[in-house]
């Protein structure tokens, strides 16, 4: 059977090069972030070629070049890629082996075909062998057990050069003829330039173009510098007319303006005994490096850099944006700051592509500042949970989750008519920045990921409510609604087991083999059973199967109650199937969990009626080295498994976590996320 990406880009010489000089060159279709996929891939094909690893080299994307294999989100890249790939490259080693004469039973090792004392290899059939056909889906990939590159921790392509501080990413680029670019940005969403004085900009040294279009506005300079002085003298010119249009976030999850859907419904009428309601608040991506795009004109022709996560769907947006062809438009995948989702990439790389398009010729490289980093890359949708049980006799018989909030897909290129990139909505032309929508249920959903239980009650019905109005953008954040879900489920379950040892009370409701060996693994490891109280410390537990297709998590978080939280320890177990790269599993769970300690203690978009107003690190702060808890993690390998995605396995159990443990700690339920001092305080009795 041909995997469904191979199938969607059947030719094997788009995915496999095998070159004379002895190397093998692999396009996958996805892109490196910063969470070591091109690694993982690089060995999986490895694996199926018996070659060496170090003679793999991984090709960046460029759109149109190389295959289209949908965004490099939702933890799905070994799912796709990896599996498209493996069988690719077992089809590649079955031409060479057939080409070679030596029969179906020769052995390959480090590229070298044998049999008995004759010998040749793929690089002596290198010029002769075509890739240029289709995959079969005939060829079977090897056996598990004579895996040797699979299943080993090999070192991280990529560190390398950021460890040693070589070029690497998109910020490091030098082209031949490269200018400089600066976007001022209104003052608030919806603002509108009403007037404005070039002149002084216009007259500062190096200064090459101001660009105006509509209310889009920007600098064009022979240095950086310089673009940033002349962005400045342009923002202390410009008129804005702006409007108090931001609503709170209550009021906004109040609104009646909602498109409601039944997700899940199983025997959904029961009388509710309990009920509880956990938020979120809008997160910002927060990566420490700002988002940059690198685009030149030649003619007709747009040649486009960035660090997006979908070149191909960067390429469409663009063609909705301007009046160009696909045909026109060349886009290439180049490293840039770490990525959690929808952030400002495509953004940065449009600007550029409007900065550029007013010197021709010439690149025009465009950095964003720390306050449009936090200020106008897409938000992680605010969210309320309303969860409802019916308990009878301590047993849970009904199970009722309904969430409200933006929808959490706004990517570029993922609708037909608008582009998605913001500063097509500033253009005298504008194109609207649409209402968030929600990947269907079965890709894992949006708001609603996450929030049907892996716990089986015999009745449920899990709502979904998607704000149909958008005042502060919003899109994809790591783990889109899992987040909040997995929150709010998590701390529900302790809630409903009272005086019942949680871990025992989550067994009772799982049937999933799998799901229960993780949740000992973790208590088993943390040493759950034999913990004892200790003043103003807790011990939490928090569980979920991410996306329910991908890695199962379950983690135990350690606090200390102070002056304000403080989680000590986090205790991790992953079950993510067949591991490709231990190190590299080990590595995003570990990420993910602080980042999920970061947003679960301190992270806030704050913003008053007009303006957001945590535009910088001291109002927008986030986990200090000094505040990183010890991380455990524990993995369970199940090679007979397929792999299966784990870069976002982690946030929601470990949020669930830390909640749980913090009223383990002070007897105080906090149901409003961050758990920051005030919200602490907030919920105490009076």
């Amino acid at each position: 059977m041909i995997p469904p990406a191979l199938a969607a880009a059947p030719r094997l010489s788009a995915w496999i090069t095998v070159n004379a000089s002895g190397t093998v060159s692999v396009r996958s279709g996805k892109v490196e972030l910063g969470q070591g996929i091109l690694t993982a891939l690089s060995q999986i094909v490895a694996e199926e070629l018996d070659v060496d690893l170090a003679r793999i080299t991984m090709v960046p994307m460029t759109a149109p070049v190389t295959p289209e294999n949908t965004l490099t989100a939702g933890s799905r890249s070994l799912e796709e890629s990896g599996v498209a790939l493996r069988q690719a490259a077992a089809e590649v080693r079955a031409l060479f082996v057939a080409a070679s004469g030596l029969g179906p039973d020769a052995t390959v090792h480090d590229g070298v075909i044998s049999s008995g004392t004759s010998t040749t290899s793929y690089w002596d059939l290198a010029e002769s062998v075509s890739l240029d056909i289709d995959a079969t889906g005939e060829p079977t990939p090897k056996p598990v057990a004579q895996h040797s590159i699979v299943g080993s921790s090999a070192p991280r392509l990529d560190l390398p050069d950021k460890v040693y501080g070589r070029p690497r990413f998109i910020h490091d680029m030098s082209l031949p003829g490269m200018l400089y670019g600066r976007v001022v940005r209104p003052p608030s969403p919806g603002a509108t330039l009403r007037s404005l004085d070039t002149s002084a900009a216009k007259e500062l040294a190096g200064v090459v173009e101001v660009v105006r279009d509509g209310s889009f506005l920007g600098v064009v300079a022979t240095h950086e510098e310089t673009a940033i002085s002349g962005a400045e003298l342009l923002r202390k010119h410009a008129v804005w007319d702006e409007s108090a249009s931001l609503p709170s976030v209550e009021g906004l999850l109040s609104s009646q303006d909602f498109e409601t859907q039944t997700v899940d419904a199983q025997s959904p009428e029961f009388v509710t005994t309990v009920s509880a309601r956990y938020t979120r608040p809008y997160l910002a991506h927060a990566s420490i490096g700002p988002a940059c795009g690198i685009a030149q004109w030649k003619d007709t022709l747009l040649e486009v850099w960035s660090h997006t996560q979908g070149a191909y769907n960067l390429r469409k947006a663009i063609t909705l944006a301007l009046p160009l062809s696909l045909d026109q438009i060349t886009v290439h995948h180049v490293e840039g700051a770490g990525c959690y989702g929808h952030n400002g990439a495509d953004d940065a790389a449009f600007d550029a592509v409007l900065l550029a398009r007013a010197v021709p010729g010439h690149p025009v490289q465009v950095v964003w500042s720390r306050a449009d980093e936090l200020s106008w890359a897409p938000f992680g949708p605010a969210m309320a949970v309303q969860m409802s049980a019916r308990v009878e006799d301590d047993v849970i018989t009904g199970w009722r989750h309904e969430t409200f909030g933006n929808g959490h897909a706004s990517r570029p290129g993922t609708s037909p008519v608008a582009p998605g990139l913001l500063s097509a909505a500033y253009m005298a032309d504008g194109k609207p920045l649409v209402p968030s929508n929600d990947p269907p249920t079965a890709r894992g959903g949006g708001a609603q990921r996450n929030a049907i239980p892996l716990y089986t009650f015999p009745q449920r019905e899990i709502i979904k409510n998607r704000l149909l109005h958008m005042p502060l953008r919003t899109s994809a954040m790591r783990s889109l609604g899992a987040y909040l879900n997995v929150f709010a489920i998590e701390s529900f379950m302790d809630e409903l087991a009272g005086e019942v040892d949680p871990v025992e009370f989550r067994l009772r409701y799982l049937a999933d083999d799998r799901a229960r060996a993780v949740i000992l693994a973790a208590a088993d490891r943390a040493g759950w059973w034999d913990r004892s109280p200790k003043p103003d410390s807790g011990y939490g537990f928090g569980f979920a199967r991410y996306s329910n297709h991908g890695a199962y998590c379950a983690v135990v978080a350690e606090v200390r109650a102070g002056n304000e939280l403080k989680v000590t320890r986090l205790t991790l177990a992953v079950d993510a199937g067949l591991i490709v790269n231990p190190d590299g599993l080990r590595n995003q769970i570990e990420g993910g969990a602080i980042q999920s300690t970061s947003w679960t203690l301190k992270e806030q978009v704050r913003f008053d009626r007009t303006h957001v107003t945590s535009s910088d690190w001291e109002s927008y702060p986030i986990l200090r080295f000094s505040e990183v808890p010890a991380v455990d993690v524990v993995l369970l390998n199940r090679p007979d498994l397929p792999s299966c995605g784990a870069g976002e396995a982690a946030q929601g159990p470990t949020a669930a976590a830390i909640g749980n443990a913090l009223h383990d700690a002070l007897g105080v339920r906090v149901r409003n996320l961050p758990l920051s001092a005030e919200n602490i305080v907030a919920a105490m009795p009076d």
